[in-house]
């Protein structure tokens, strides 16, 4: 078969000449007549007029020649070169696999986190129109971007002229009642034009129908794609089916597109409509739901906001109490779904730049390297005949072939690096991220990878290109010209040297202030011992302790069993766990202050007693909760230290009574404890206000279950699950996990860890090449002054000069790097200051430890050729030059 090919191709390769030189014929005949009938029509003679023409045309089998070599030449010489490329790389496997693998690695690196950018950056979200859709919120002092409430929607909706469709998305947990006993499930709440504003079909049933969101109507229910194949085996007669949710029972009527994502409400298993309002929504103080809304043509995110906050303005003046101080929120549903992880994508995609681009010189030095080792093979070759970009050309097709076979090993390490990076995203945290679906190697890489390839051909073609075009060429025929082409190669890889010890030192100090910063955020203050602790959420369906008191046996049946486990030295339950979000929070008045109306936001948790005591949390002054602190004793709270200083300051709290904004007498308690601050918000956030009842007063469907045991926590998280089925199968157990893990699992931990670990490892990777290519420049600096260190040693130079003249020179270079690369680090560390905690850009201790650590490697990689330099023979190295 392969010598059929072969047969063929040179048939029609022969094809193709015959007929171009029967055209070439064709033409040189009649430009011979043409002058040859001029020669005529002037009165010369026939006979002579032809050989005058004949004359004048010249040579025709030269010409012939000259004619072929100019239209053939190129494709035949382009195979020499290409092959003669291949047999030079073939006689040198070890720097072909070496610079293919370099390359393999920036490239797969850069390819890698353009995938994700890509899929985050570039790619529009998958909706109509995207750029059309906007997050719409309220807005307070505390809350930038705050939820809206259900009251205000339905006005937000009738008076805005902005929007052509405004919609709301709302979450919670529901209790799906399967044949094995009830199963918790996120669920969404939408809008009945939901779908539609977001230009979205099921593809199978039918949208939420005008109204069917509204209080009283039917119940029904849209499946995702996925949960119709997980719960219902892709089954199309899945429409019409009921089931039963813990507050009725509900028929399915869609089913969602398989490509169907929508960040916010990413886990969601089944979207309902709103329907009836819950306890938040019956109170226009209450915010639950967030908007989204369809731009009207002509309109921009501009005159939207103005329009909506002219409404707030219009409501805050007729619902003053509930209202005060609350505007609007417009920004592009982009911004809400990747403007968080930007950053972090634009600095990786830089330090895979980085790396990329020592990789690149990295070869490059390869190839200078190798280009002055042939130095008399392309002096001979010159002198034969070859011009110089004849040479060049040979360069640049070996260049180009290194750049190709780099682009389609790094196509490779960048599928791996994907599938890796892919893997440091928690699993409860990658629903939340819907263009990760799409991250793979699809025509964008494919184009990317391209253009890097040929960036990095150009720059690997282009030095040794400069180099020859610099050379003498009857110097490498000489012996003396290789001390001036040894110079000559020293600057300009020393230069290069520079360049990749100035990045590495960015990728350095990028991944130390990173790490640092990582480091601070695990361990900043939460006010709370993490360790040993294990938590589990529980949901209680509305139909089970219904009587009063019911929910207080469940609670102190629940804190009773679960401290009876073995190993378990205390439990407690709270309706929020720590380090979560400052979030449900509560509005206060202070008895006995002034009050004109402001919101005073606190985190509000309701809690167990024993519950702060088992985080080891710090009592300040006062007392802890007890059994007794119920709806049949008059109701109290424990406050935080930033409550007390920001609403009682340099008084005593206790004894001091908070209420609602009216001073309801219901809501009236009095305020026993003061503990230490405890980190209720993410990581990265500040310390609320926060305040903490008795969670016996007015016991929650919804809560969690926290135990600190004396050995592992994850060892605990099986029994205590199985206790709480025990207590009631029908109750909702779900989410258990150690508190440890939570944290290092929560979104911000999440993103600082994904930035921190890639950017290390692009540095570590940096440093490598970068010290490969320091040694590779001093030891062929050593092996071109072989002669020199004969004659000196020869003349009674120590063995301890040859270092010294050796590691001088490395010495040199080092510094050079680390001071170019010292300024440009604190110049890129600025520019990702918003991605560090509690790390300054110019944070001397990790810059120190940079410079430390460059500089040992770098020493230590000098120190070889210094050690071989100073072993030469005199009288050998003499006798080889």
């Amino acid at each position: 078969m392969n010598s059929m090919r072969r047969f063929l191709r040179r048939l029609a390769m022969l094809v193709r000449r015959e007929r171009y030189g029967n055209e070439l014929e064709e033409e040189m005949a009649f430009h011979c007549e043409q002058a040859e009938r001029d020669f005529v029509e002037g009165g010369m003679p026939a006979e002579a007029a032809h050989y005058a023409a004949k004359r004048q045309f010249g040579n025709a089998t030269r010409l012939k020649e000259r004619s072929h070599e100019v239209v053939v030449f190129r494709m035949e010489s382009v195979v020499q070169d290409l092959r003669f490329a291949l047999r030079q790389l073939g006689r040198n496997p070890g720097f072909a696999i070496t610079a293919i693998l370099i390359l393999a690695l920036g490239m797969g690196a850069s390819v890698a986190i353009f995938a994700f950018v890509d899929a985050a950056l570039l790619q529009p979200l998958p909706y109509r129109n995207p750029s059309r859709l906007m997050a719409v919120d309220e807005s307070s002092a505390m809350f930038p971007q705050a939820n809206l409430s259900r009251y205000d929607y339905d006005d937000w909706k009738r008076m805005n002229h902005s929007f052509e469709s405004l919609e709301v998305y709302g979450g919670g947990g529901f209790l799906l009642k399967t044949a094995s006993g009830a199963v918790p499930i996120p669920v969404a709440r939408v809008s009945d034009g939901f779908f539609k504003t977001l230009g979205v079909k099921p593809i199978l049933g039918r949208d939420f129908l005008p109204g069917e969101d509204q209080p009283g109507k039917g119940k029904v229910v849209i499946l995702p794609y996925g949960t119709w194949m997980k719960r219902y085996g892709g089954r199309r007669d899945v429409i019409g089916k009921q089931i039963d949710l813990n507050d009725g029972v509900y028929t399915i009527v869609g089913v969602l597109p398989r490509s169907f994502t929508f960040a916010p409400r990413g886990n969601a298993e089944m979207w309902l409509p709103l329907g009836d309002r819950n306890g938040c929504e019956t109170r226009r103080s209450c915010h639950n739901l967030d908007g989204i809304g369809r731009l009207r043509p002509g309109v921009n995110s501009a005159a939207a906001l103005a329009d909506l906050k002219t409404i707030a303005a219009t409501l805050e003046k007729e619902y003053p109490s509930s209202n005060r101080g609350q505007s609007a929120s417009v920004i592009p549903l982009t911004e809400l779904i990747v403007g968080k992880v930007r950053p972090i994508l634009l600095t990786l995609l830089a330090g895979a730049g980085l790396l990329l681009l020592i990789a690149c010189v990295n070869v490059a030095c390869l190839l200078l390297v190798r280009s002055e080792s042939r130095r008399r093979e392309i002096a001979v070759r010159g002198t034969l005949g070859a011009t110089p970009m004849r040479l060049m050309r040979q360069f640049v097709t070996e260049g180009l072939l290194l750049a190709v076979a780099g682009c389609a090993a790094g196509l490779l390490v960048g599928a791996g690096m994907m599938s890796l990076m892919l893997r440091l995203i928690p699993a409860q945290n990658a629903a939340f991220v819907p263009f990760l679906e799409r991250v793979g190697l699809n025509g964008h890489a494919g184009w990317f990878a391209a253009g890097v390839a040929l960036l990095a051909a150009l720059l690997l073609s282009a030095l040794p290109a400069l180099r020859l075009a610099r050379q003498d060429l009857h110097e490498g025929l000489a012996d003396g010209g290789r001390t001036m082409a040894g110079r000559l190669w020293r600057r300009l890889g020393a230069n290069l040297v520079v360049v990749e010890l100035a990045v590495a030192v960015v990728l350095l100090a990028g991944a130390g202030l990173l790490t640092k910063s990582f480091y601070r955020l695990l361990h900043v203050e939460d006010g709370f011992d993490p360790a040993h602790l294990a938590t589990v959420q529980v949901m209680v369906p509305p139909n089970l302790y219904t009587k009063n008191g019911e929910m207080d046996g469940l609670v102190h049946e629940i804190v009773g069993r679960v401290s009876a486990l073995p190993g378990v030295e205390s439990a407690g339950l709270t309706t929020d766990l720590p380090v979560g979000c400052n979030c449900d929070t509560d509005w206060i008045r202070l008895a006995g202050k002034p009050y004109h109306g402001e919101h005073n936001e606190v985190n509000e948790r309701d809690v167990s007693p024993g519950y702060l005591k088992t985080l080891k949390a710090r009592m300040v002054e006062g007392r802890w909760f007890t059994e007794d602190d119920d709806a049949k004793h008059p109701q109290v709270t424990v406050i935080n230290e930033a409550l007390a200083k920001k609403y009682f300051p340099g008084e005593d709290p206790l004894g001091k009574m908070i209420g609602d904004d009216a001073l309801s007498p219901k809501s009236m308690r009095e305020v026993v404890g003061v503990v230490a601050n405890i980190r209720e918000g993410a990581l990265d956030q500040e310390m609320w206000p926060a305040e903490y009842l008795s969670l016996l007063y007015n016991p929650d469907r919804y809560f969690a279950v926290v135990a600190r045991t004396r050995s592992d926590a994850n060892a605990l998280l099986p029994d205590m699950v199985k206790t709480l089925h025990r207590i009631n199968p029908d109750m909702g157990v779900f989410g258990e996990i150690s508190m440890m893990d939570q944290i290092g699992s929560s979104q911000t931990a999440s993103l600082h860890r994904f930035a921190a670990w890639l950017v290390t490892g692009f540095a570590v990777l940096a440093l490598v090449l970068s010290v490969v290519g320091l040694y590779g420049v001093i030891a062929y600096s050593v092996s071109q002054r072989t002669r020199e260190i004969g004659v000196r040693m020869a003349l009674g130079a120590q063995r301890s000069s040859v270092y010294k003249l050796v590691m001088s020179e490395a010495g040199r270079l080092i510094v050079a790097g680390l001071v170019v690369g010292l300024a440009a680090a604190m110049g890129a560390a600025t520019l990702m200051e918003k991605l560090l905690f509690h790390v300054a850009a110019w944070d001397a201790p990790t810059l120190g430890a940079v410079a430390v650590v460059l500089a040992l490697a770098t020493l230590v990689a000098s120190y070889l050729p210094a050690r071989r330099a100073a072993r030469v023979n005199p009288t050998e190295a003499l006798r080889a030059e």
